[in-house]
């Protein structure tokens, strides 16, 4: 009866997402040669209007619009890289449409390259839209309480992404700010997911793979009634899905996206990665690096992504997934690969709290934080003019207020940031437990 009642409050308060979802669920039904079909109508439904709308994809599609008389593809069209973004935002917004008619989100750059972004209240509604139906790959059902574990302070503030009306009785959601892991606040999570229990945990993967090793670590009974738990925005390594799987006594799911274009692949029970093909379009390309990640947002008008590099490596796979969807599958590689900045007194900080650090800085094209000591941070910066005094002056504020007031930071100015062996930038560089013990 509650679930139910959860259900309706939830209805009358987001119609539009409601109909979305039903539209949404309608594809789970559909058979691959469909979806693809449907698939390679919508990309080219997408490139026309962003040739059409858009003043920079019609500066560089002039010529492939010059030959589509038939179907565009995506090899028709060039990537578009992070660079292309923060360099001409503006002329990647739809003619008609005012920065001041839509909301501006940011990422911090999970690959090292802070950008901006506009969007509406329609893009938004869609990806909670598309989560819901990926919850329900768990066997999770609307009106159930799911509980987010999450290392963005600007998404769980007022107006964020997970900020909405919060410790109602009916409320079917609710979330923790999981910047930082000490003992005390793992402590404090446990007693909250006892006490509310969600039927769903979701989060950063090392926030919850740290409260899994939390639980197991302190003997404490885990949190009981749950059909499973969502790791997101990080790699997934297999040895924290085994102790997360091992603390919370339920199945561990993947899902990948970026804010950009959220819902690009989630995980069924089989285990396998479903790319959500009626919302995205991905492609694996090979690079010298590795398998490069582009995807195009079938469904986003107002600033149009299309073969966008994410930064990611990873390939698309053949073959049928024994659960029935249609969607095709998907491997994910190296893919946000972070690192927590660990404190002299053991505290645990969440890379997202130096990401937010960095919003609004355009002229800064790629960064890397690295932790030199426990009580020492570096920050190396390519960036086509110094940062005035007065933000370095506002930086070191926020670090030393978030982190310690013993933590001193460092700018150091690069022409190149190295890359990992893999190919891959670490924008976040921490100190291991051995070497926090080595240099006290």
């Amino acid at each position: 009866m509650t679930r139910r009642l959860r259900l309706w409050l939830q209805r009358r308060r987001h119609p539009g997402r409601y109909a979305r979802l039903s539209q949404l669920l309608h594809a789970l039904h559909l058979k691959r040669s469909e979806l693809l079909q449907r698939q390679r109508a919508d990309f080219d439904a997408i490139a026309r209007y962003a040739a059409a709308h858009a003043d920079y994809y019609a500066r560089r599609y002039a010529s492939a619009m010059r030959h589509a008389g038939r179907r565009l593809l995506p090899e028709d069209l060039p990537i578009l890289e992070k660079s292309d973004v923060i360099a001409h935002r503006d002329e990647l917004l739809a003619r008609g449409l005012s920065p001041h008619d839509t909301r501006l989100g940011h990422t911090g750059g999970s690959t090292g390259s802070p950008l901006s972004f506009y969007y509406d209240d329609a893009k938004h509604e869609l990806m909670l839209a598309g989560m819901m139906r990926g919850f329900m790959l768990s066997g999770w059902r609307p009106g159930q309480k799911v509980l987010y574990l999450w290392g963005a302070s600007r998404d769980v503030a007022s107006g964020g992404i997970f900020g909405g009306p919060q410790h109602h009785w009916l409320s079917s959601e609710m979330t923790v700010a999981a910047v930082e892991y000490s003992e005390q606040r793992l402590a404090g999570w446990v007693r909250l997911i006892r006490r509310w229990r969600p039927v769903l945990l979701y989060g950063y993967a090392s926030a919850l793979s740290e409260l899994a090793r939390f639980v197991i670590d302190s003997g404490c009974a885990p949190p009981t009634g749950l059909l499973g738990v969502y790791s997101t925005a990080e790699v997934l390594h297999e040895e924290q899905r085994t102790l997360m799987e091992r603390a919370f006594s339920c199945k561990v799911f993947n899902q990948y996206g970026c804010r950009e274009v959220p819902n690009i692949a989630w995980e069924c029970r089989h285990g396998n990665m479903h790319v959500f093909s009626d919302m995205v379009q991905l492609e694996s390309v090979a690079d010298p690096s590795g398998d490069r990640l582009l995807v195009t947002s079938l469904t986003d008008r107002v600033m149009p992504f299309i073969r966008y590099a994410l930064g990611d490596s990873g390939r698309l796979i053949e073959g049928e997934c024994p659960c029935g969807l249609g969607f095709p599958l998907m491997q994910m590689d190296l893919c946000r690969n972070n690192d927590l900045v660990r404190t002299a007194d053991g505290r645990r900080l969440h890379p997202a709290f130096f990401n937010r650090l960095m919003y609004g800085l355009n002229q800064v094209s790629q960064y890397q934080w690295v932790q030199t000591g426990p009580d020492s941070l570096q920050l190396r910066l390519v960036s086509r003019e110094r940062l005035s005094p007065e933000t370095v002056d506002a930086i070191g504020a926020a670090v030393r207020d978030g982190v310690g007031p013993q933590m001193t930071l460092e700018i150091a100015y690069l022409d190149a940031i190295p890359r990992t062996t893999a190919g891959k930038h670490r924008f976040v560089i921490g100190l291991s437990d051995a070497g926090m013990a080595a240099r006290r």
